[in-house]
């Protein structure tokens, strides 16, 4: 039985109640309540500080190995020197193209936290099985008569290489997954405050990596060689235990409306289109990837054929930094092999090989200071873009000049008498030159690495739409990948030319150093980068107006989000 007015003396207590409500939850006169907000940006640094240390404990591990490979598989596998490089260069290119690979695989095949997890399980397995090769398990005894157990060489190079592949396939879920520059919420900057970022960002990662190269390579060649890649297992822990402290906050969900295999079938389509249909070239079509437009018979939509044509513009940007990155692979190869055969004592200590590195990220280190305060106190933001092609080519004309001065040092450090070297308990007949007289070449490829790499990412980053900003760094670490691969390709194709030749003509990499013409390819790998950097010098124009452009239109769309 219902009772006449009830009906309407709820509502009302419903009414009163809901403004009580309301008055307690509205903050008193004089009072800002920030809770909100504070609790949000709160959570947006924590997950930035996490990404961050998660991004330097891989850095340290990936560092941590590459520091001395090259004296640990001539001097412990028996590896010749060319052999040696071809293993650190190719771990090196692998590592940088697995973030790819494994990006792909989150798209299409395997959730990101299941994928994720499966990555950091394979780099704790490749980091655990790293110490196994180099611990010396003939000096483990049961008792007086028995060893425990030894490795013959050929299984220790088998457990070596599963463990270098696995962890390379690990650093690529971490920094695919865990890592990627969308992950640091940079959608809102503008141009200098993304310079900022990335400057300062391969700041830390150099710092990171220069504690790596003086303390890593000292404990694996002095003091506990046979330690030396256990720090990488423990900087793997501490990774693990920073992702277990955010778990579903940190891992970074990128938005849907792109993938790779969207660009990539973008191109495909239109490359098949042009094959087909050539000779039925529309007027109307401005790029020949109109032909994937559904308005031209393709089955892409106007967005993604566009984002694919803003990404198509950075090719050329891509492809002058492989040579590039050749050079820059040097500092764990060629440059290590002649540190290596050069004089490291010094005041009756003997210096470590990799701390070498060290004087490569001291220019660094300087210069990322003096360049923010020139872009802040000189450039405004129309000037960056043009400023940023400068240091592009500014860098790449250091690099190649670091080659040359290499291929000098070479010839200088063969005039010296040779003399017996202790490494790792092996002796080496090395030359007496210092090895400091090596710090020019390093010093110079430090200023290419502080002007060239914050550059490019920046326009990779800055020059395409938001939604595709992730596959375009995906595409520049492509060739950054592609670049340690040609330095590969150039040290066996140079290592067949000179076999056929006369045997006056010697080796770029010999076991013996002393022997071979390592100074060739340094100059022949000079005289590459001068006109890679020259055909740089003649397309950077387009880069400049670019970014004038996405500037304009950066300012618009702030504007506009203000006013409405």
């Amino acid at each position: 039985i219902s009772v006449p007015g009830a009906d309407t003396r709820d509502m009302q207590e419903k009414q009163l109640l809901n403004q009580m409500a309301d008055k307690e939850q509205r903050p008193l006169p004089g009072r800002i309540n920030y809770a909100g907000n504070l609790s949000q940006s709160e959570r947006k640094l924590q997950e930035a500080i996490c990404v961050l240390l998660v991004e330097l404990c891989e850095r340290f591990t990936f560092f941590g190995i590459v520091c001395n490979m090259i004296l640990f598989c001539t001097a412990k596998l028996g590896y010749c020197n060319y052999q040696a490089a071809i293993v650190n260069m190719c771990f090196v290119g692998i590592s940088m193209l697995t973030p790819v690979l494994v990006g792909w695989l989150a798209e299409c095949f395997v959730g990101r936290i299941k994928l994720v997890c499966i990555c950091m399980f394979l780099h704790f397995l490749g980091t655990a099985l790293l110490p196994v090769v180099a611990f010396p398990f003939e000096d483990i005894y049961i008792d007086k008569r028995h060893i425990l157990h030894t490795l013959t060489q050929r299984e220790q190079k088998i457990v070596f290489y599963f463990a270098l592949l696995t962890a390379s396939l690990g650093i690529g879920g971490i920094r695919a997954i865990v890592c990627p520059l969308s992950a640091y919420n940079l959608e809102d900057c503008g141009l200098k405050e993304l310079l900022s970022f990335f400057n300062w960002f391969y700041w830390l990662v150099n710092l990171n990596s220069a504690v790596v190269f003086v303390s890593i390579s000292y404990i694996q060649q002095s003091v506990a060689r046979n330690l030396g890649f256990l720090i990488p297992f423990v900087s793997m822990l501490m990774s693990m235990i920073t992702i277990h402290m955010v778990r579903g906050e940190m891992i970074y969900k990128p938005k849907t409306d792109s993938s790779l295999l969207t660009t990539f079938g973008v191109i495909a389509s239109a490359l098949k289109a042009c094959c087909v249909r050539y000779h039925y070239f529309s007027g109307g079509m401005t790029n020949w990837l109109d032909h994937a437009k559904e308005n031209y018979g393709g089955q892409y939509s106007e967005t993604q054929v566009e984002s694919t044509k803003s990404l198509a513009r950075l090719f050329p940007l891509f492809a002058f930094q492989i040579l590039y990155r050749t050079c820059i692979i040097q500092i764990p190869s060629g440059y290590y092999l002649q540190t290596m055969n050069s004089n490291l004592h010094f005041s009756g200590f003997v210096l470590p090989v990799a701390a070498m590195n060290v004087i490569s990220i001291v220019p660094l280190l300087i210069l990322v200071p003096i360049l923010e305060c020139i872009n802040l106190c000189l450039f405004s933001s129309k000037d960056t873009g043009q400023s940023l092609t400068v240091y592009i080519v500014v860098g790449q004309l250091s690099a190649a000049l670091s080659v040359m001065v290499a291929g000098f040092s070479e010839i200088h450090r063969k005039h010296f008498p040779q003399l017996e070297q202790t490494l790792s308990e092996e002796v080496l007949l090395v030359s007496s030159m210092p090895c400091f007289h090596l710090a020019p070449q390093y010093i110079l490829l430090g200023v290419a690495e502080a002007l060239v790499t914050p550059s490019c990412s920046l326009l990779s980053f800055w020059l395409v739409p938001e939604r595709i900003r992730g596959i375009s760094m995906h595409f520049l670490t492509l060739f950054n990948g592609a670049g340690c691969f040609m330095g590969l390709c150039l040290v066996l194709q140079g290592k067949l030319i000179l076999l056929q030749m006369s045997a006056l003509s010697g080796n770029w990499f010999p076991h013996l150093l002393h022997e071979g013409k390592l100074e060739r390819f340094f100059f022949f790998l000079a005289s590459l980068m001068m006109v890679n950097t020259l055909g740089f010098w003649t397309i950077a124009h387009r880069y400049v107006n670019g970014s004038n452009l996405c500037h304009q239109e950066w300012e618009g769309s702030r504007v506009s989000g203000i006013v409405s």
